[in-house]
C-alpha cells in the first residue's frame, strides 16, 4: 500500500510539475516572439463595447428616430422609402472651385467640349451660310439663336473658366485668384480669345446679316487643340480618336472646297458653262461631289472655259495635291504608332524563330517559344513590363508597384513585422516571368536563389515515390520558396519540385536583390533571419519526430524528469530523505539502477 501511494503521489506532482513547465516555457516563448516582432497580437482579450442605451420612445409612442421631419424628403420604391436630398437644395449648395487643374479636372474636359462644339459650328456652318441660299429671312432667327448662343459659351469660357486656371511657376503649382487671372490676361490665349469675339455684328444693321461678319469666332482654335490633348490623356485608345480626327480635316476641306465651288459657280453664273454647277439637284451634295473629285484628283471632270475658272481649276488641283498628301501622311502617322507594340512584338518574334531555324532548335522547343511569345503579348500587351516603367522617376515607379503587387506582398507571414520602407523597395525589385503549361518553376535538390509570388495561375507542388504525385495546388495569391531566400548551410536546396498548371504568371524576388535591400535594415535583417529559422525548426519537427517504417518502439521511451522536480529531490537528499520525497527518491534510484 505504501507503495502504491507513493508511485501515486508522484506521478501526480509529476504531471503536475511537468504541466507547469510547459505553462512557463510557452509564456516565455510569447514574451519573446513580442520582443522580436511588436506587430504580433496579444492573447489579451479586447475590450468589450459599452452597451448603447436604447431610444426613449416619444409620448406618441414612436421613436424620435422613426419619426419623419417636416423637412425631410422621402421616395417610394416598390416596398421601401428612400431619404434623398432635393435636386434644387443640391444646386444651392453647390460651390464652383475657386481653382481647376487643368490636366486632371474631368469637368473642365467636358466644358472644352461645349466650347469645341460651339467652335464647330462656326468653322463649318459660316461657309455653307456665305457661300449656298440656305440663310433666308424666314429662318435668320434660328441662324442668329446658335450663333449667340456660341458667342455666350465664347464669354463664359473667357470669364469663368480661362481666369481660374491654375499653372506652374518656379515649380510652384500657382492657385492664387489674383495671380491666376494675371497669368492668363498676359498669354496669347486670351488674345486670341478676345480677337475671336470682335463684335462686328453691329455691321448687321448697315449691310445686312452677313455670316462673313463671323469669321474671327474661328480664331478659337485654341480650345480645339487643348481639347484633343486633354482627351488623348483619358482615352484608354487614343489612336481611335485620332483616327477619327484625321478623317475630320479631310471633310473638312473637301467642306469647303464644296462652298467655294458653289461660289465660283454663282459668280460665273449657274448653268452659264459646262463646268460650273447648273443649279439641278440638291446643291450642297452636287458641290461636294465636284470637291471630292478635284481634290483627289480622280479626274472626269469637264474643261474650265473662262480665265477664272481655269485659275480657281489649277489653285484646286495645287491645294488637292498637297493636302490629300498630308492627310495620307498624317494617318499613316497615327496608324503606325497605333501599331508600334505590335510591330515590335512581330519583329521580336521573327528574330527569335530565324535564330531558331538557323541552329536548328527541335520543333517541340520552337512551338513552345512561340506559345510563351504569343501568351505573354496577349496577356500583358508587352513583352518587358521593365521596359515601360524605365522611364518613370524612381517615386512613381514605387507608386505604381505598391497598387499592383503590396497586397500579395504583404500577406508573406515571413515578411510581417518587417520595415514597411523594406518591403517597398523590394517590391521595385520583383519581375514578372510567365510559365507554360508543364514547365518546372523549380525543381528538388536544386540550389533556391528565388522566392515566387503567383500573380495569376496555378502551380502544383509534386512529390511521393515517383516525384509525380500532386501534394497540394497553390493559387493566385499564393507565395512559395520564401525560405530559400535566408537560409544558410545548406537549408536552401528546394525540397519538392514545383511545376505550372495551365498558363501561369509569377512575380520573382531574387536572392541577391533581398541581401543588398536588407544591408540598410538591419532591424529586419535579425527578425527575417529568426523567423527563417522558426520556420525551417517547423518544417524540419514532424520528420524528427516521426521515425522510419522500421524504427517503432515496443515500449515508448520515457518522459525526462523535470529539472524543477529534480531539484525538488536533491533538496530532500540534503536534508536527511525524510518524508515521501525522501521514498520516491529512492524509488527512482533503485528504478535507475534497474535500467
Amino acid at each position: 500500500r505504501i507503495g502504491s501511494a507513493t508511485s501515486l503521489s508522484s506521478a501526480v506532482i509529476n504531471t503536475r510539475l511537468q504541466e507547469l513547465v510547459r505553462l512557463f516555457k510557452d509564456r516565455t516563448e510569447k514574451v519573446k516572439e513580442k520582443l522580436i516582432d511588436p506587430d504580433v497580437t496579444s492573447d489579451d482579450e479586447s475590450p468589450v463595447a459599452s452597451p448603447v442605451a436604447a431610444p426613449v420612445p416619444a409620448p406618441g409612442g414612436e421613436l424620435e428616430g422613426d419619426k419623419p421631419s417636416g423637412d425631410d424628403h422621402y421616395c417610394e420604391m416598390l416596398c421601401c422609402t428612400f431619404k434623398y436630398r432635393p435636386r434644387l437644395d443640391c444646386l444651392k449648395s453647390y460651390q464652383f472651385p475657386s481653382s481647376i487643374d487643368p490636366l486632371t479636372n474631368l469637368m473642365y474636359v467636358l466644358w472644352l467640349f461645349f466650347v469645341v462644339v460651339a467652335w464647330n459650328w462656326n468653322c463649318w456652318l459660316i461657309p455653307v451660310r456665305w457661300a449656298f441660299p440656305y440663310q433666308t429671312p424666314a429662318n435668320i432667327h434660328y441662324w442668329l439663336l446658335v450663333d449667340y448662343l456660341c458667342d455666350l459659351i465664347y464669354l463664359l469660357d473667357i470669364l469663368i473658366f480661362q481666369t481660374r486656371l491654375q499653372f506652374v511657376q518656379g515649380g510652384d503649382i500657382i492657385t492664387d485668384k489674383k495671380a491666376m487671372k494675371e497669368n492668363y490676361l498676359r498669354s496669347q490665349r486670351f488674345k486670341m480669345d478676345v480677337l475671336c469675339l470682335l463684335p462686328l455684328d453691329f455691321f448687321y444693321f448697315k449691310v445686312g446679316v452677313n455670316p462673313l461678319l463671323r469669321f474671327p469666332r474661328c480664331l478659337k482654335y485654341m480650345a480645339f487643340f487643348e481639347f484633343n490633348n486633354r482627351l488623348e490623356a483619358i482615352l484608354t485608345k487614343a489612336y481611335i480618336y485620332r483616327v477619327i480626327r484625321t478623317t475630320a480635316y479631310l471633310l473638312y476641306s473637301l467642306h469647303v472646297n464644296s462652298c467655294l465651288y458653289y461660289w465660283a459657280s454663282a459668280y460665273e453664273g449657274l448653268g452659264s458653262t459646262t463646268w460650273v454647277y447648273d443649279g439641278e439637284g440638291n446643291s450642297y451634295i452636287r458641290c461636294y461631289y465636284w470637291a471630292v473629285k478635284t481634290l483627289i484628283t480622280i479626274g472626269g471632270l469637264p474643261d474650265p472655259k473662262t480665265l477664272f475658272e481655269i485659275v480657281f481649276q489649277l489653285l484646286n488641283y495645287f491645294t488637292g495635291v498637297f493636302a490629300f498628301s498630308v492627310m495620307i501622311g498624317q494617318m499613316r502617322d497615327v496608324v503606325g504608332a497605333a501599331t508600334a507594340g505590335q510591330t515590335y512584338y512581330r519583329s521580336c518574334m521573327d528574330s527569335t524563330i530565324k535564330y531558331m531555324n538557323f541552329y536548328k532548335i527541335p520543333k517541340t522547343v520552337q512551338n513552345r517559344v512561340k506559345t510563351w511569345y504569343e501568351y505573354t503579348w496577349h496577356s500583358q500587351g508587352m513583352l518587358d513590363e521593365s521596359e515601360l516603367l524605365v522611364q518613370l522617376p524612381d517615386k512613381m515607379r514605387l507608386d505604381i508597384a505598391i497598387d499592383v503587387n503590396y497586397n500579395i506582398v504583404s500577406k508573406v507571414a515571413l515578411f510581417q513585422g518587417c520595415d514597411r520602407q523594406m518591403i517597398f523597395d523590394m517590391l521595385k525589385r520583383l519581375r514578372s516571368v510567365v510559365y507554360l503549361p508543364n514547365d518546372y518553376v523549380c525543381k528538388k535538390g536544386e540550389i533556391g536563389r528565388e522566392m515566387y509570388i503567383i500573380q495569376a495561375g496555378q502551380v502544383q507542388v509534386l512529390g511521393g515515390p515517383d516525384g509525380k504525385s500532386v501534394l497540394v495546388t497553390l493559387k493566385a495569391g499564393s507565395v512559395f520558396g520564401e525560405i530559400s531566400l535566408l537560409a544558410a548551410g545548406g537549408g536552401n536546396r528546394r525540397t519538392a519540385n514545383v511545376v505550372a498548371h495551365g498558363f501561369a504568371n509569377l512575380f520573382i524576388l531574387e536572392k541577391k536583390d533581398l541581401n543588398e535591400i536588407l544591408v540598410h535594415y538591419p532591424e529586419s535583417q535579425k527578425l527575417l533571419r529568426k523567423k527563417a529559422k522558426k520556420m525551417l525548426k517547423s518544417n524540419n519537427k514532424p520528420k524528427d519526430e516521426k521515425g522510419g517504417p522500421g524504427d517503432a518502439l515496443i515500449i515508448p521511451p520515457k518522459a525526462e524528469t523535470p529539472k524543477l522536480f529534480k531539484a525538488a529531490l536533491a533538496a530532500t537528499g540534503r536534508m536527511g530523505g525524510q518524508g515521501p520525497l525522501g521514498r520516491l527518491r529512492w524509488r527512482l534510484k533503485e528504478l535507475k539502477a534497474m535500467q
